[in-house]
Parts: C-alpha cells; structure tokens; sequence
C-alpha cells in the first residue's frame, strides 16, 4: 500500500496531513498491512522531524507559486510549474501510489495532475470556509472530499463531499497543565494570554500587541509566539517599550512553539489571540476562548468567513483589521477576562466545534481506497 501526501507550504497545510499520517500508520498497524509506504512531495520538507517520526519518505519537487496579486514572479512561476512538472509526473509514476490525499495550495497542483494523467485515485481536504483554487479544479475528478466547515460544501459535488472537521495531530488535542506555571516560571496569581500568528508569525499582531504592552502587562501575563523571522525586531521594539516597566518580566517571547511548548502555552492560557487559519481547531480541540484577527485579504476572503463561522458558534470574538487598534484590542481582552461567565461558555462552545475524529475517518478511507486500487 503505497500513499502520497501533499499540500501546503504552510503548518495550516502540512500539519494536518502529519495527523491523517498518523491514523494510517495506526489503520495499517491494526489491519497488519506490513508494507504500506507513505510519501511526502513537497519543494521542502517544511518539518524533517514529524516526517520521520511517522514514517514518512520526502520526495522533493518544483512547483512554482500562482500569486493572488500582480507579481513578476508569477510569469516566472509560470515557467518553473511546466519545466518541474515533468519532474513530478515521473516521480509520481515511479512510486505508483494506490491513492493521493491532497490538501490544496499551489504544490499540490502538479502532483494532481500527474495523478489525472496515470489514473491514481485523489481524495483532497479543504480547511477553509471558502476553498482554494488548486482545491475546487481537483474536486472535478477526485474520487472523495472531506471539508473543514460546513459552508464549504455548497462549493463540491455533494454526493463524494463529507463534512469531517479538521484533522489535527493526537498529540495536541489535548493540553498540559500540571506543573506548566513552574515549568515556565509564571505568576498562579495573573491570567495568562497566549498570542500567536501562525508558525510565520503576523507582522500586524506583532505591532499591536507591542504597542499595548504596557497597559496588557499591567493585568496579565503574555506568551507570543513572534514567528522565526520577526522574534529579533520584537524583542528590540518591545525591550524600549518597556524599559521602565516594573513588569516587563511578565512578557515572553517566543520564535516558534514545538508540540510540548505550544501545549503547556495552552494549558496555561485563559485567552488566545491569533489569525483564523486552522490553528482555530486547535483551540477548539483545548477549549481555550479567543479573540481572532483575520488577514483581509487572504484569498476567497476565508480567513474572515473562518472567523465568523467560529463566533456563529459562540466559540470566539472577532476584530476585524480595519477596526484594529490598541485601545479596542485592550478592552475586549479586558471586557472577556473580566467574565469567567462568559469565557466558560466560550470554551463550552468551542469544544462542541471540534471534532476529534477527522483525521481517523479520513485515513479509514484512503487505506480502503489504497487496498481496493491494489487488486
């Protein structure tokens, strides 16, 4: 049994192909299925470790990037999606998989084709309320779709669509509280917020949340997660924001959150505040209220179409980028941090969202795809 997995650029792509993975190898393990193989065909491993934790084979490919705004680069890509597609269509015949499991974005595109061509069976994944381009023209010969959001459906034939949630890894469907305010030496006395940006990180989170540092650390304790390339810029505009601020020490940065991090930053968390990528499922899957600050100009709007279906569920606030400011972020952290009432429906909620067994149903149907393609 052999499965290829692609997708991404993004831990919104990548990580919930690891946690379909993971079921497989579980399915595998269960059903004695001693040579199943699993591939992942990316232009970057994005993380070598998961891969190889798994079981996972990297092949790498070229594929060239199709740009929602005017960019020079997107002639170039134009040329470096045909040139490496012929790379790609020999890799994929040369490991023949039984079947592919995609979850969009612009890598995800020669490997399909290169399936449509040689006749592979392709079951795709969306996570987003509105699906991406590379997503609705696989829809047209994919032989089964799993969605995220229920809103997505009107978007794929309904009679091989299934409403699945979102596939998020064992691993960090659950959180860690016993001993993590020892562990990262914080205050029992002061709530703790817990800011993210995605594994990136957000320029525009970045900005606001330096700029309300001083009234934020007056209150609460601050874990944000910077991104790798914005940590030294943060660190050096927020060390003068709070030069002479008694309470710096309760701010914390962060470049990037490895699993045991972000789940122990969890467990610690009274409230997130992050973009509304599908990080939003592991809030749910911990039951942590947040506030969500959606990017305008993500592609089909999804981000703040995500946002909303999740404040439709009572789960989280929304402030939208237009409206952004340091005085409105401050007083909706402190109007939800003043009501335990109301942040224990927000968690209630949020867990009623979650659906911890996505990446099971997912992985049950490609290994019965993979073993009937066999024969």
């Amino acid at each position: 049994m052999k499965i290829i997995f692609v997708g991404g650029g993004t831990g919104g792509h990548f990580y919930p192909l690891i946690a379909v993975a993971q079921e497989v190898n579980k399915i595998a393990g269960q059903k004695h299925i001693l040579d199943a193989e699993l591939y992942y065909l990316a232009d970057s491993p994005y993380d070598r470790q998961a891969l190889h934790e798994n079981g996972i084979t990297f092949e790498e490919i070229s594929a060239g990037k199709m740009r929602i705004y005017f960019s020079i680069m997107n002639i170039v890509d134009i040329f470096k999606t045909f040139f490496g597609f012929w790379g790609v269509l020999f890799k994929v015949y040369r490991i023949f998989p039984d079947v592919i499991f995609s979850k969009g974005g612009y890598q995800s595109f020669p490997v399909l084709l290169a399936a449509r061509i040689l006749g592979i069976p392709v079951v795709i994944h969306e996570s987003d309320s509105v699906p991406g381009r590379a997503n609705l023209w696989a829809a047209k010969f994919a032989k089964k779709i799993a969605i995220s959001y229920e809103e997505a459906g009107q978007y794929f034939p309904k009679s091989k669509t299934a409403w699945t949630g979102q596939p998020v890894r064992k691993e960090l469907q659950k959180t860690v509280k016993e001993g993590v305010f020892e562990y990262l030496k914080l205050n029992h006395a002061l709530p703790v917020i817990l800011i993210l940006g995605g594994s990136q990180g957000a320029e525009l989170i970045n900005n606001i949340i330096i700029e309300s540092l001083p009234e934020l650390i007056s209150k609460y304790q601050i874990l944000h997660q910077t991104g790798k390339k914005n940590l030294e810029e943060v660190n050096i505009r927020s060390a003068v924001v709070l030069r002479n601020n008694t309470n710096k020490d309760r701010y914390r940065t962060f470049p990037f959150f490895n699993v045991l991090a972000f789940k122990m930053a969890a467990g610690a968390s009274s409230l997130i505040i992050s973009r509304a990528g599908s990080g939003i499922f592991e809030f749910a899957a911990w039951g942590v209220p947040s506030i969500l600050i959606p990017i305008t100009n993500s592609q089909g709007d999804h981000q703040r179409k995500n946002a909303f279906n999740y404040a439709r569920a009572g789960a989280c606030l929304v402030i939208e980028e237009n409206n952004l400011t340091t005085h409105l972020l401050v007083a909706e952290v402190n109007k939800l941090m003043s009501s335990p009432q109301k942040r224990e429906e927000m968690r209630k909620n949020s867990l009623k969202f979650f659906n911890p067994d996505a990446a099971s149903k997912i992985a049950q149907e490609l290994v019965s795809i993979a073993l009937s393609h066999e024969k």
